[in-house]
């Protein structure tokens, strides 16, 4: 039986390519032909030729995001969480090879021009995270450039970019307005622009983009946007669908009817319905996060840092991290220092233990420990993945735990950071971290309370006895 895959997570990042490494290693040990096309973050390093797709006997779909299956026509296919090709490829192969898991076949009917398709097989739940996610992943490029830039205009003083300053700086200004002013103000419009257009197609695009702009009139900032996204989405799909105009003036239904009829009713039920409880949530939240005691700071620090580690990247972390990036609009920004130092540790963590405690890891985790230093310090808690794929019992725990802990920290120190991304890196940059030392202190200890549980919990590495 041969077996092509494609492998995407809705970040595009850590599942996406763990799932292609573990498919080609169980693959490989089962004797299955198998190639695998990642539709990730960067370029896939193999693209499926016209050959591949005809002599397929399966295609796996190992996905949680909208595939282009046009390519598949009349081809058998088994569709999965990206998840389980991560964490149980070998199970997977058994059950398609078995058919245990029964394909379904592709057909011309399944392709709807312009609209993406919704798979049946995933809850109502699942598809709203899809849809939300795939809003994050176009929104956080823009975040992450503005962000860097506002932070770098710090550097000349916190008011160099304010004409009539004593520090007053033209460069400052001009990074100002490029990463706050231009970029940044993209944020909220982009995040609902994406929403919109994974739920409607390119059709939704506009409502949404017109939605992201309404939240930020009405002042119901993320949040607003957020729900505008879905609105205009969910809007733009019933017009799509149940609007049929006869064929002599069927071409203005995707230039002006939908556009239209989709902008005034996301316009409307942003102004009149959504934006007054949104903008009053959101300004209550403010309030109370300003107003919050060391103990209480610490407390949410706990609890975003127990999240962010949790699922390492996964939908808990991308929530917790996209409410800490909405709350930087709104001038806190202690949340997401706290999500960053949280999101640092357990890459670090687990390669302090690496370093500190090899016998509990084979060779290829003490090797692949190096790396995961990096990634750590570039704010990339997938690193720490395959670790705790390998041993989710005791890793999740530690990572938890030490997460936990740097979070804490970090919000009790006070500790604030006015870049979004870029790990330990942003501390360099004069005036972006608030309390520098104390974050650092932080992400030491939480790091070093990661290693510490895993150096008393995890066993000995069967490989590393075998050595001594």
């Amino acid at each position: 039986m041969k077996i092509i895959a494609i492998t995407a997570c809705p970040t595009g990042v850590a599942h996406t390519y763990l799932a292609e490494a573990n498919l080609k290693k169980s693959a490989g040990k089962k004797g299955i032909p198998l190639l695998v096309e990642t539709h990730g973050a960067v370029e896939s390093e193999y693209t499926f030729t016209d050959n591949d797709v005809s002599q397929a006997d399966i295609v796996l779909i190992a996905a949680d995001k909208i595939i282009d299956l046009s390519r598949f026509h009349n081809k058998q296919i088994i569709r999965v969480s990206v998840t389980r090709a991560a964490k149980d490829a070998s199970g997977l192969l058994d059950d398609i090879i078995t058919g245990k898991l029964s394909p379904e076949k592709h057909t011309e009917s399944d392709i709807v021009e312009d609209q993406p398709k919704q798979d049946k097989d995933k809850s109502f739940v699942s598809q709203i995270y899809i849809h939300l996610i795939t809003g994050v992943n176009l929104m956080i490029p823009f975040v992450v450039a503005g962000g860097i830039l506002i932070a770098l205009s710090f550097s000349f003083g916190i008011t160099a970019a304010t004409p009539g300053e004593p520090n007053f700086s033209p460069v400052a200004k001009m990074l100002s307005d490029i990463g706050g002013g231009a970029a940044f103000a993209l944020m909220l419009p982009i995040l609902s622009l994406g929403i919109s257009k994974s739920i409607s197609g390119n059709m939704g695009m506009v409502s949404g983009a017109v939605g992201g702009m309404m939240a930020i009139q009405t002042g119901s900032g993320f949040l607003g946007a957020l729900l505008a996204g879905f609105i205009a989405g969910y809007i733009t799909l019933l017009i799509v669908k149940y609007i049929n105009l006869p064929k002599s003036v069927a071409g203005l239904k995707p230039i002006l009817i939908v556009p239209l009829l989709s902008v005034f009713i996301t316009g409307a039920l942003m102004v009149l319905v959504i934006g007054e409880p949104i903008k009053f949530l959101l300004d209550s939240l403010t309030s109370f996060l300003q107003n919050q005691g060391n103990t209480n700071a610490a407390i949410m620090g706990l609890l975003i840092g127990m999240m962010v580690a949790f699922d390492m990247g996964g939908p808990l972390n991308k929530t917790v991290c996209m409410f800490a990036i909405g709350l930087m609009s709104t001038g806190i920004y202690e949340p997401i220092a706290a999500c960053m130092a949280a999101g640092m540790v357990p890459p670090l963590g687990i390669a302090l233990a690496t370093t500190l405690f090899g016998r509990k890891f084979s060779r290829q985790e003490r090797d692949t420990g190096k790396v995961t230093y990096v990634l750590g310090l570039s704010f990339i808690t997938e690193g720490a993945i395959p670790y705790a794929v390998a041993d989710p019992l005791r890793v999740i725990p530690a990572i938890v735990a030490g997460s936990g802990l740097a979070g804490a920290l970090s919000m009790a120190l006070g500790c604030a950071s006015r870049a979004p991304h870029g790990g330990v890196f942003v501390m360099f940059i004069p005036n972006v971290i608030t309390n520098v030392l104390g974050y650092i202190i932080a992400i030491a200890a939480g790091a070093l309370l990661t290693a510490l549980i895993l150096r008393f919990i995890k066993k000995d590495s069967p490989e590393t006895v075998q050595e001594i």
